[in-house]
């Protein structure tokens, strides 16, 4: 008796996910649900910054590796190609120096970034978005290493908002 009350605990057990509508794996948008092989070539850059277009594009493709959503693929090889352009870096001051107001100790940048994805054979858009990433640095002796850092940090979480809006389907 003892067992067949434990055998219908775990069977019990084992139909309350299947009907809470939980499923394993990725959710991605229902319009971007057939697309498993996705390329992404290097982003255009429309601002004066250099390697930023790189920087962009390789945090895109780890932050979607690491999603899982999508295997990234060559052009040959790839059901859909997402397209993006980097349009613009805002930089303002964030905060400035205790003595002197026109002296910035902390700076932030905004990336904007507006792209597609379309569909490889027909060049139908799939999808169409704008991805936007705020990032601040404390300024150091060396600015440049610090515009450096800046612009990674933001390449990055431009990368995790675009990754997230495309793989995504809440």
């Amino acid at each position: 008796m003892k067992s067949i009350f434990l055998l219908l605990a775990a069977a019990f057990c084992l139909m309350l996910p299947g009907c809470a509508g939980y499923t394993l794996g990725a959710q991605k948008p229902v319009h971007l649900r057939k697309i498993t092989k996705l390329a992404v070539p290097t982003f255009e850059n429309l601002t004066l910054e250099q390697r930023l277009s790189s920087l962009v594009t390789n945090a895109l493709i780890k932050q979607l590796q690491n999603h899982g959503s999508y295997q990234i693929v060559s052009r040959g090889e790839a059901e859909a190609v997402l397209e993006g352009k980097i349009t613009n870096i805002n930089r303002t001051q964030f905060r400035s120096d205790i003595n002197n107001v026109l002296r910035s100790s902390q700076i932030q940048a905004t990336l904007v970034c507006p792209f597609t994805i379309r569909e490889k054979e027909s060049g139908k858009v799939l999808h169409t978005g704008n991805a936007y990433a705020d990032s601040y640095i404390i300024l150091e002796a060396n600015l440049q290493l610090s515009e450096t850092q800046l612009l990674e940090d933001a390449a990055q979480r431009l990368a995790y908002n675009l990754a997230d809006q495309i793989s995504e389907g809440w």
